[in-house]
C-alpha cells in the first residue's frame, strides 16, 4: 500500500515536472514571437517617420518655392498660398466668374495668363517627380435658388463648380506659352478639374462666409504624401483590431 501511494506520489511528481517544462517552452515560444513582433514594429516605425520626414521636406520646399515666386503678385491677384496643403487660393468671386456663369470673367483671365505659364514651369522644372497630382478646385457658397432644398442647391452647385473648374483647365491649356514650352502632355496626366460645390465652405465664427466660399484653388498633391497614406491604411486594420 504505501508503494502504491509512493509510485502515484512520483508519477504525480513527474507529471508535474511535464507540465511546468511545458509551459516554460511556451513561454520561450511567446518571448520570441514577442521580441520578433517588437522588432518589426519598430521597423515599420521607422519607416512611417522617414516617409513622413521625405513628406514634410518636400512640400516645406514646395511652399518655399510658390511663396518666392508669387508673394509679389498674390495682393493684386486677391490670392493667397495655404502652406500646409500646397494650395494658391484665387477668392474673389467679383474677379473669377458672374454669378451662376462659368465663363471667365476678362480680370481672371488675365491673372490666368501670367500665373499659369509660371506655376506649370515652376513644378515641372522642379518638382514634376515629387507631385502625383495638381488639383484644380471650384468651390460655392451653400447659395442656390429660394425655393430650393439643400439636396437639390448642393447638386446645382456641384455642376456649376464642376464646369467652372473645366472652364479654367480649358483656358489654362490654351494659353499660348504653355503650349510653347511643351508642357500639355505632363499637364494631362498631372492636372484635373474637380467641383466640389459646397462641400467645403469657409466660415468665419461658425457662419458660413458666402464671398470667401466661392473660390477656385489650385493644389498640390505629392507622392509622399500619398505613400504615407497606404502605409497608413495598411497599418490602420491592424491597429483598431488591437483596441
Amino acid at each position: 500500500m504505501n508503494q502504491l501511494v509512493r509510485r502515484k506520489k512520483r508519477e504525480g511528481e513527474e507529471s508535474w515536472i511535464s507540465v511546468s517544462d511545458l509551459m516554460a517552452g511556451l513561454m520561450m515560444v511567446f518571448l520570441f514571437i514577442a521580441v520578433i513582433y517588437a522588432k518589426d514594429a519598430d521597423q515599420r516605425a521607422k519607416n512611417v517617420s522617414e516617409i513622413v520626414t521625405e513628406w514634410q521636406d518636400a512640400e516645406l520646399e514646395i511652399y518655399a518655392a510658390l511663396e518666392a515666386e508669387f508673394r509679389d503678385d498674390l495682393v493684386k491677384w486677391q490670392a493667397s498660398i495655404q502652406k500646409e496643403s500646397l494650395t494658391i487660393r484665387f477668392s474673389s468671386p467679383e474677379i473669377l466668374f458672374d454669378q451662376n456663369s462659368d465663363e471667365l470673367k476678362p480680370a481672371f483671365a488675365q491673372i490666368l495668363d501670367d500665373f499659369i505659364p509660371r506655376y506649370i514651369d515652376l513644378l515641372h522644372s522642379r518638382f514634376k517627380d515629387q507631385i502625383q497630382e495638381v488639383r484644380i478646385e471650384g468651390h460655392t457658397s451653400s447659395e442656390w435658388r429660394r425655393d430650393s432644398t439643400e439636396t437639390e442647391a448642393f447638386i446645382g452647385n456641384m455642376q456649376l463648380s464642376q464646369e467652372r473648374t473645366r472652364s479654367v483647365l480649358e483656358y489654362s491649356m490654351a494659353i499660348h506659352d504653355v503650349r510653347e514650352m511643351g508642357y500639355l502632355p505632363w499637364m494631362r496626366k498631372t492636372v484635373s478639374a474637380n467641383g466640389l460645390s459646397s462641400a467645403r465652405l469657409v466660415e468665419n465664427n461658425g457662419t458660413e462666409d458666402r464671398d470667401a466660399s466661392r473660390r477656385v484653388e489650385f493644389t498640390i498633391r505629392t507622392k509622399t504624401k500619398d505613400a504615407l497614406f497606404k502605409i497608413l491604411d495598411r497599418i490602420a486594420p491592424a491597429i483598431e483590431k488591437k483596441i
